[in-house]
C-alpha cells in the first residue's frame, strides 16, 4: 500500500489527470463537491486509471478538502506513476 497526495478540482468540464506538481497528483473531476460525490468520483476515476478495483483505493485524509491523501493498493509510488 502506498499513500498518494492528490489535489482535486471538482466541477471541471471533464475527468482528467493534469499531472504531478511538487509530489502531488492533480486531478480534475466533473463531479461537484456535494454530499461526497467528488470523493466517490475520485475513487472510481483513480481505480479505472490504475487498473484496480474501487475498494483497493481508500481516502485517508481530506474528505472535505481539495487536498486529499489516498491509499492505493500498489507496491510503490513509481508503480502509481507508471500506470497513470
Amino acid at each position: 500500500m502506498v499513500a498518494v497526495a492528490v489535489r482535486v478540482q471538482p466541477g471541471a468540464s471533464r475527468d482528467e489527470v493534469i499531472g504531478w506538481e511538487a509530489g502531488v497528483l492533480r486531478v480534475r473531476l466533473r463531479a461537484r463537491a456535494v454530499e461526497g460525490k467528488a470523493n466517490k468520483a475520485l475513487m472510481e476515476f483513480l481505480a479505472e486509471r490504475l487498473g484496480l478495483r474501487p475498494r483497493q483505493i481508500s481516502l485517508i485524509r481530506g474528505e472535505r478538502s481539495r487536498e486529499k491523501l489516498v491509499e492505493v493498493d500498489l507496491p510503490s509510488l513509481e508503480e502509481v506513476v507508471a500506470r497513470l
